[in-house]
C-alpha cells in the first residue's frame, strides 16, 4: 500500500472532535501512541534481556500502525500529504549524509 492510499483511506476512520479542523487531537493521540510503543520496548529491555520475541513485534506492529494512523491524521489536518512528508525526510537526509552531518544534533544542521 502506498502513503497516498493509506492516507486517504485512514481518514474514513478519523471520528474525533472537530475533524477537520482539529490538529490537536491527533496531536495528543500520536504521543499516547508513542507512549506505548516505548514502554512496550522498555518491558522488553526490563522483563526480556532486550529479546524481541515474536510475540512483542506482533504487539509493536499494532502499535506502530497506531503511530502511523495519528501521523496521517495530524498531516490531513496540517493540509500535508504523507508521501510529500516521506520525500522531504529523504531528501533532508540526503542532504546531511552528503555533508557528512547526519550525526549530532539540531535541526538545521
Amino acid at each position: 500500500m502506498d502513503l497516498q492510499a493509506y492516507q486517504q483511506r485512514s481518514r474514513a476512520t478519523a471520528r474525533y472532535p472537530e475533524a477537520g479542523d482539529n490538529p490537536i487531537y491527533p496531536t495528543l493521540g500520536l504521543c499516547g501512541e508513542a507512549g506505548e510503543v516505548a514502554d512496550k520496548v522498555k518491558k522488553v529491555m526490563r522483563d526480556q534481556n532486550g529479546v524481541f520475541t515474536p510475540e512483542v513485534i506482533a504487539a509493536l506492529q499494532l502499535e506502530l500502525g497506531d503511530v502511523l494512523w495519528y501521523v496521517a491524521q495530524l498531516a490531513t489536518e496540517l493540509g500535508l500529504e504523507l508521501d510529500q512528508i516521506a520525500q522531504a525526510n529523504l531528501d533532508k537526509l540526503a542532504s546531511r549524509a552528503a555533508r557528512n552531518v547526519i550525526a549530532g544534533s539540531g535541526d538545521t544542521r
